[in-house]
């Protein structure tokens, strides 16, 4: 841990695999404060974040982007520090000698919640417009539903065995995001 300004440089922590051998997340994470780089199966740098609980968010990152959380990498602070926070993420990226992916052309994909809308089939596509509010809103919940579906096979088959919820208010805008 550290409270100063100073921070490791990336390349000196270790990698933490994603997932325990119950396949949960390390129980010493939620309410941690710090920031962390998350690696695909190959160890390639795929996001650098920061967060104030970083348990909920390797969480969220792990619904949203499956196939790219493999291993991460932490460094705690005692007390939150907008400063220390982005100048350490700043640094990681810098050190990797580009930035990753999911901090540039696809920072939505880690960052936002899941638009189910884009899995709206042409036969759903072409009847909404002809529905009422109430009749777009169950649609899009059917779609968000299909979608959470998807998720959770996808992450059963990656051995999670955490729960997962998602904000059923959200499904109503065809969007997924924890609760």
């Amino acid at each position: 841990m550290t409270s100063s300004t100073d921070f490791p440089p990336l390349a000196s922590l270790e990698y933490i695999p994603y997932l325990d051998e119950t396949g949960k997340l390390p129980e010493y994470l939620p309410g941690k404060i710090g920031v962390y780089a998350i690696f695909d199966r190959e160890k390639a740098l795929q996001f650098v974040g920061y967060s104030r609980d970083i348990y909920l968010s390797l969480k969220q990152h792990l619904v949203r982007q499956p196939q790219s959380c493999y291993w991460f990498k932490v460094q705690t602070i005692d007390r939150p520090s907008r400063t220390i926070l982005e100048n350490t993420q700043n640094a990681w990226i810098e050190e990797n000698g580009a930035v990753p992916l999911g901090n540039a052309a696809d920072q939505a994909k880690w960052n936002q919640p899941i638009d189910a809308k884009s899995a709206i089939t042409d036969e759903e596509q072409a009847s909404f417009s002809r529905l009422d509010e109430l009749d777009q809103t169950k649609l899009l919940k059917k779609v968000a539903r299909r979608v959470e579906e998807t998720i959770l096979a996808e992450l059963k088959s990656r051995g999670v065995q955490m729960e997962i919820r998602f904000n059923p208010k959200l499904k109503e805008s065809g969007l997924l995001d924890l609760k």
